[in-house]
C-alpha cells in the first residue's frame, strides 16, 4: 500500500485533473489518496464528495477549522495505511509523473528515509523565483543544513520516519531538514515544475516571510538541542 496525502485549501477546480493523473502515473500500484480538506470555502470539499463516488482509492479528511498545510499533512499521516507516503501540493504545479522516481530511490535504497523533490525549472513569476532563492538561502544558513529547494512540496518518506517527527505549525517548511535530525538521510531528486492551470497561490511574500523566519530560527534551537543517540547495548 501506497499512501498519496493531499493538503487541499480551494482547489475546486485542480481535483479532477490531478487524481486522472495520479492514476496514470501509480498505474497497478495499490495506494490510496488521503485528500485533507483544511477549511475550503470554494466548494473544493462538495468536489471531494462527488469525485469519491467513482474513485475508490480516495479517502477524505475535513480539519474541524482551518489549520494550514503543517495540520493537513499531519492528519493525513495519522491516516496513512502505506509504508511509504507520498506528499504533494494539490494545484496542479507538481507533475504526479515524477513520483515513480522518487519511489524508486526508497525501494532500491533501504537507507534513505525520504526522497525530496528539487525543481529543476521553476513555472512561476521571476519575482517569485527570486523570493523562493532568498527564501531557500536564508533558510539554510539559519538551520545550517544544505537543501536544494526547501518549497518543493513534492517528497515521499516512510510513515514510520514521519510519525517520530516533531510537530508544529510550519514544519512542512523544513521536511528533510527535521528528518536528517532524527538520523535520516534524505535524497534530493529533480523534478518538473508546471505552471499553475486554475486558481491562484494562497502564499504571499507578506504572509509567510515572518512565519518561515521564526521557525526556521526554532529549527535551528531545535537542531542545538537535539539529544545524541547514546544508547548502549542491553544487558541480558
Amino acid at each position: 500500500m501506497l499512501s498519496v496525502v493531499l493538503p487541499i485549501f480551494n482547489e475546486r477546480d485542480n481535483l479532477a485533473p490531478l487524481f486522472d493523473e495520479l492514476a496514470a502515473a501509480l498505474g497497478s500500484r495499490r495506494y490510496e489518496i488521503i485528500a485533507v480538506d483544511d477549511g475550503s470555502t470554494d466548494g473544493s470539499l462538495e468536489e471531494l464528495s462527488r469525485l469519491r463516488r467513482t474513485r475508490p482509492a480516495l479517502r477524505v479528511i475535513t480539519l474541524r477549522r482551518r489549520s494550514g498545510q503543517s495540520a493537513a499533512l499531519a492528519a493525513g499521516w495519522g491516516a496513512a495505511r502505506g509504508d511509504l507516503v507520498v506528499m504533494l501540493d494539490a494545484d496542479g504545479q507538481n507533475d504526479p509523473a515524477d513520483i515513480p522516481t522518487l519511489l524508486d530511490r526508497l525501494e532500491t535504497d533501504p537507507r534513505l528515509a525520504a526522497a525530496a523533490g528539487y525543481r529543476v525549472r521553476r513555472r512561476d513569476s521571476r519575482w517569485k523565483r527570486a523570493q523562493s532563492r532568498i527564501a531557500n538561502t536564508l533558510r539554510n544558513w539559519i538551520t545550517r543544513d544544505r537543501v536544494r529547494d526547501t518549497g518543493c512540496s513534492l517528497k515521499v518518506a516512510r510513515r514510520d520516519v514521519l510519525h517520530a517527527l516533531p510537530r508544529f505549525d510550519g514544519m512542512h517548511r523544513f521536511l528533510p531538514t527535521l528528518i536528517r535530525l532524527q538520523g535520516g538521510l534524505v535524497a534530493e531528486v529533480p523534478v518538473s515544475h508546471r505552471p499553475r492551470r486554475v486558481g491562484h497561490s494562497k502564499y504571499t511574500a507578506r504572509n509567510r516571510a515572518f512565519a518561515a523566519l521564526r521557525d526556521a530560527f526554532g529549527v535551528r534551537w531545535l537542531r542545538r538541542r537535539a539529544l545524541a543517540d547514546v544508547a548502549r547495548e542491553e544487558l541480558d
